[in-house]
């Protein structure tokens, strides 16, 4: 593991596999971090590639800063990152909020981004931070209803312990910085503009999922995306088909 200092912000990273780096994998926000990918798909797409993990800004075991967490800071810091790991062009690989990141990223900076890969990404899309502030900004025994029903998978893989730890972390990092007024400030895209990303895209969604929707959109904007949709499975397909989708993506890698 190391620290990188990505405009002022430490970020923790992880680096995988040998050879040059040219996959960066992001996580979803608020009760998630860089260990979602070490566990489930990074380790097996490092036997084919060089890989980066990041915790984003107030995640897992990088700074938090008070402030900084609108979607074009975000970005920036992605950049960042893939400047200070000496990465020209990267495959992004981003579950829920990261995926959104990874897909904001190739809008902004598609010289920067060679493929995406989504697994039930949300996109930028109007509205996008007002609803996800809506989920977030609940509080008592409203937002541990919505914790246990969104991340139910994810939490049911750690101890009681690290289930706790990781909601003071999620605590924290909602109460005390400007998280939800950045979001609900934060950059978004008319649908039309999904149609521009010409890059490869392979898009994993679950079914059930409440962002569906999204990927359909993408499905339907190109050629270029590759739709796989996993009947039974929720927003947390990542955890309700690991093995699927670790395996979908390692082939993806393997065949491009």
């Amino acid at each position: 593991m190391a620290e990188v200092s990505v405009n002022g912000v430490g970020l923790h990273v992880q680096r995988l596999g040998d050879g040059p780096a040219d996959v960066v994998f992001a996580h979803g926000l608020v009760m998630d971090n860089l260990s979602s990918w070490y566990f489930t798909v990074a380790n097996p797409v490092a036997q084919l590639r060089g890989v980066r993990l990041y915790d984003l800004r107030g995640h897992g075991r990088s700074a938090r800063p008070t402030q900084g967490y609108d979607l074009d800071t975000l970005v920036d810091e992605l950049v960042g990152l893939l400047d200070a790991e000496g990465i020209e062009q990267a495959h992004l690989v981003g579950n829920s909020f990261g995926g959104l990141l990874a897909v904001a990223c190739a809008l902004r900076y598609p010289e920067r981004v060679r493929g995406l890969v989504l697994v039930d990404a949300l996109l930028p899309r109007k509205g996008w931070g007002e609803a996800m502030v809506g989920t977030l900004a609940t509080t008592g025994e409203e937002r541990d209803a919505t914790i246990e029903r969104v991340f139910a998978s994810w939490l049911g893989r750690h101890s009681s312990r690290k289930r706790n730890r990781l909601a003071k972390q999620a605590g924290a990092l909602v109460e005390g910085t400007t998280l939800l007024e950045d979001l609900r400030a934060s950059t978004s895209w008319p649908d039309e503009a999904f149609a521009a990303l010409s890059l490869p895209i392979l898009a994993i969604y679950g079914a059930e999922s409440d962002v569906l929707g999204d990927g359909q959109l993408l499905a339907d904007a190109g050629e270029n995306v590759v739709f796989d949709v996993f009947d039974g499975c929720s927003h947390s397909v990542i955890w309700e088909a690991t093995a699927q989708v670790r395996d979908r993506i390692v082939r993806w890698f393997g065949e491009i």
